[in-house]
């Protein structure tokens, strides 16, 4: 999961609950499913609560609420609550700046300088490597820094300032790290060129579009009716959500919203009430990095394969917060899951398990590995999101094993050629002789070049 501004814990809380109340009627079988999950995840204090809405086209399959929107009050989650989105902001943005383009006011190969001031140490970052997370430009959050300006109100620039003292990750399009700086710059671009604050152009252009009447700039002060509180996980569960003043996530991961709300965003998106259909393509093309591979990460948004089908997707994360959108184009289906509170509880997994349940796990005769397992094996390392990776392959009896740092390792199988997967990542081998000397890592939301340690 994608998590994106979670910084300090506060005081201890605990307290769990299912609100078996809905906007969903009847008992479908999909609903059952869901409540199941709520059960096990709620009753065990694990999240607070859980917001769930699936259409298929405008049919609705499920919209429902659980848990709780207060812990200290113990006051119910409507289905009407409003959470922050955290990342799934990204795709508001990367709409923001293609209606721009469209507009004539920017191209995505411009030079960020043109439209704000950072010291790029004579490197061409373009609009397109921000989009992307391609610029190699230091992310923000991973800053130790970071934890310190979070809590208080500076310039935005003062972001800036901090940033461009640090070296780059990678040259400008080598790699794919996930970067929330790239983001931020966007929302200064858009600013620049539209006359608006940023706050102002999406309401105006994305929000009002797509009939969004609950969605908002979050506040880290305001009083908004309905707004879910967030909690983050300790040792010993559930506590408060750490302060972050909104000056920070912005264009980054600053929208608040519900699920039904983004259900309406994903409508008007994927169906022509935002982007023309040209610039929609744009939008939706993965980018490519500067050696030709294709990657899954496009303009704020990922594209996939998920059991066979197309899947167009964007998780979040941020203080109190987890959330999920996922949109497949060719059943029209849309499938949202919010939750108000940081930890185990995962929205993707949940999304996961209602997308099998609609659409079935797939089937794919599986591919055996004849080769030389030994030639695979050994220690990798290269830049990872705010740390240096190391990875170690070793040969298995049957397979290989990945392991991250000191994590537990994970079995691969076999795709094909000299690529492996452990469900989620795929690992690209290539190299010449009779060993590998480099490796690929695949986890859509971050392309790493690893070089052979030993």
């Amino acid at each position: 999961m994608r998590l994106l501004f979670i910084t300090a814990l506060s005081s201890l809380l605990f307290y769990s609950c299912v609100n078996k109340e809905s906007s969903s009627t009847g008992g479908s079988d999909l609903e059952k499913r869901m409540d199941s999950l709520s059960h096990v995840y709620l009753d065990s204090g694990k999240a607070a609560g859980i917001a769930v809405a699936v259409f298929k086209g405008n049919e609705k399959l499920l919209l429902k609420s659980y848990g709780l929107a207060d812990l200290e009050w113990g006051v119910k989650l409507p289905v009407d609550a409003s959470f922050e989105i955290g990342s799934v902001t990204k795709q508001f943005t990367g709409a923001a700046t293609l209606q721009l383009m469209e507009q004539g006011k920017l191209s995505l190969d411009d030079d960020i300088t043109k439209y704000i001031s950072f010291n790029t140490k004579g490197k061409k970052v373009t609009i397109r490597h921000l989009l992307s997370h391609t610029s190699g430009i230091k992310g923000y959050t991973e800053l130790p820094l970071f934890e310190k300006v979070s809590v208080h109100k500076y310039p935005k620039d003062t972001l800036l300032r901090l940033v461009e003292k640090e070296n780059f990750d990678f040259e400008p399009g080598e790699a794919l790290i996930y970067n929330n700086t790239g983001f931020f710059m966007l929302g200064l671009i858009i600013e620049k060129v539209s006359g608006m604050s940023y706050e102002e152009y999406v309401s105006k252009n994305l929000f009002e579009k797509a009939g969004m009447t609950n969605s908002y700039y979050c506040s880290e002060s305001k009083v908004i009716k309905n707004r879910a509180h967030g909690y983050d996980t300790s040792e010993k569960g559930l506590v408060r959500a750490g302060y972050l003043d909104h000056t920070w996530p912005y264009s980054a991961g600053s929208l608040c919203s519900t699920v039904e709300d983004l259900v309406k965003w994903d409508d008007a998106l994927h169906h022509g009430k935002i982007l023309q259909e040209k610039t929609y393509e744009e939008f939706l093309t993965p980018v490519s990095l500067n050696d030709g591979t294709v990657t899954h990460y496009a303009k704020g948004i990922t594209i996939t394969d998920y059991n066979g089908h197309r899947m167009i997707e964007h998780g979040g994360g941020i203080n109190g917060f987890l959330s999920e959108n996922r949109y497949f184009p060719d059943e029209n289906l849309k499938i949202v899951v919010l939750i108000n509170s940081t930890g185990p509880v995962s929205p993707s997994q949940i999304a996961d398990q209602l997308s099998e349940f609609i659409l079935g796990t797939g089937s794919k005769e599986p591919a055996y590995f004849t080769g030389d397992l030994a030639t695979f094996a050994g220690t990798y390392k290269g830049r990872g999101r705010g740390e240096d990776l190391s990875v170690t392959i070793a040969k298995g009896d049957l397979t290989l094993t990945v392991q991250f740092k000191d994590a537990k390792p994970k079995d691969l199988h076999f795709v094909k050629d000299n690529s492996w997967s452990d469900g989620r990542t795929t690992y690209l081998f290539s190299g010449v002789g009779e060993s590998f000397n480099e490796l690929r890592v695949d986890q859509t939301y971050g392309y790493y070049l690893l070089k052979r340690a030993n």
